[in-house]
């Protein structure tokens, strides 16, 4: 993950820590009795619990589209290079043996010459 994401990720949990522990304050001292206010703690950490879910898949979907896109970027950038690799290599292989064949004449004729 990227270092954007892991700071996202950490603001995120800290706000959800923070409203978390905000909201457990504020029913502990509300004059209400202790049964009315543990059901509406346990009510207040479902629909925490169910939001966190909501932003963990969201953030999920983004870093696994975000993945995707560096992904498929990079086979582009590698075929790219590949190609360009296998041009160059065929062209100057194509000069060496065209070299390499000139040169085997050259010697070819300087033993014949030799010989005579």
């Amino acid at each position: 993950m990227s270092k954007n994401g892991k700071n996202t990720a950490g603001i995120l949990a800290g706000l959800l820590a923070g409203a978390a522990a905000g909201v457990i304050l504020g029913m502990l001292y509300a004059p209400e009795e202790g049964k009315e206010t543990r059901k509406k703690i346990k009510d207040k950490a479902e629909d925490l619990k169910d939001q966190a879910k909501n932003k963990y898949g969201e953030v999920s979907e983004k870093v696994k589209d975000q993945y995707g896109n560096i992904s498929s970027t990079f086979k582009e950038t590698a075929s790219s290079v590949a190609h360009t690799v296998k041009d160059g290599y065929d062209k100057y292989k194509d000069q060496i043996v065209s070299k390499t064949a000139d040169v085997v004449k050259d010697v070819e004729a300087e033993l014949n010459d030799l010989k005579k």
